[in-house]
């Protein structure tokens, strides 16, 4: 029993920021940004919005586009690691903007890998038999935690938000496979310091400025372009697969530089790299499903293509997975 992708949605704010925005505070010009990251623009999301408003519009999209109503749900697994408030969970607060009543509710923290972390349980409870209809949603806002006279984060990142619906396959379309991994001795590799139980709100982190995303790019940029390589060959073998087999490519937006990377290293046609970084920047775990929304939008998908999802991100965590559409 497979579980199939039948609707696809993403939302972003319609705060646009050029790169010249950005040029003053981190001292670099538009075009240093550019050619550093790949990214033209991004959206941040306006004061009176939060990571409950975008999922839940994405959310929206990918009911309409499957043919459903809120009422339709069983369960909503969202991803996110900008959440409104520490709890209650975010995905309670879209069931209730949507009126999904009948769906239980749950969040899932893993970074930039997140979607896949939420795309992988709501598989299970479908092949399980425990639900019949599941979104998995990402949503994100993190303009929130930045530091921005920090190049390394400032000029990455963007706010966003995906969502899939799946439900039981009739036939041979849905996920094939997913492979999640994770190394907590790396975890100071990209890190918000301050806020948690080990470090609360003081005036001490407050002065530290202990409450921006703080990355040790180098190394994580090392560490990605190796990961992402070992799992795209991982999910392939196991599936007796080579990368030429593969249709399309849907990696995490995180740079335009690592995608490049990764794709020379794979030896990937561009033309089968779906890109949506430099409109909408490093938008964290929310990038994938946007990036799976826009290709579904685009009318590329054939029945019977297969699409490879691969990311990375804090944790660290990574991991990659196999759908036939």
């Amino acid at each position: 029993m497979l579980a199939q992708i039948i609707g696809t949605g993403s939302y972003v704010p319609g705060r646009r920021v050029p790169n010249i925005e950005l040029s003053g505070p981190t001292r670099l010009t538009p075009e240093g940004i550019l050619r550093r990251t790949g990214i033209h623009e991004r959206r941040w999301a306006e004061k009176d919005q939060a990571a409950s408003d975008l999922g839940t519009e994405a959310l929206r999209a990918a009911l309409e586009r499957a043919g459903c109503v809120p009422e339709d749900l069983d369960a909503i697994i969202l991803s996110t690691t900008s959440p409104d408030m520490w709890f209650p969970a975010t995905a309670c607060l879209v069931q209730e903007k949507l009126g999904a009543w009948n769906a239980f509710a749950l969040d899932v923290s893993a970074s930039c890998c997140g979607f896949l972390f939420a795309l992988s349980i709501a598989q299970q409870y479908i092949r399980s038999g425990r639900a019949k209809t599941v979104a998995a949603v990402a949503t994100e806002i993190k303009s929130r935690f930045l530091d921005l006279s920090d190049p390394a984060t400032a000029i990455l990142f963007g706010d966003g938000a995906g969502a899939v619906i799946l439900e039981q396959s009739s036939g041979r379309a849905g996920i094939l496979a997913v492979r999640l991994h994770s190394d907590g001795t790396k975890s100071g590799m990209i890190r918000i310091p301050a806020g948690g139980s080990r470090r609360p709100v003081s005036e001490k982190t407050l002065a530290e400025e202990a409450h921006f995303i703080r990355m040790k790019g180098g190394s994580l940029f090392k560490a990605a372009v190796q990961r992402l390589i070992e799992v795209t060959h991982e999910v392939l073998n196991a599936e007796g697969l080579r990368t030429s087999d593969i249709d399309h490519f849907v990696f995490h937006q995180a740079n335009g530089r690592l995608l490049s990377a990764v794709a020379k290293r794979l030896t990937i046609p561009r033309e089968r790299i779906v890109m949506t970084l430099e409109r909408f920047g490093n938008t964290s775990s929310a990038s994938l499903p946007m990036a799976l929304d826009r290709l579904f939008g685009s009318g590329r998908v054939r029945p019977g293509e297969l699409i490879f999802l691969g990311a990375f991100g804090g944790g660290l965590n990574w991991g990659g997975a196999l759908v036939r559409s």
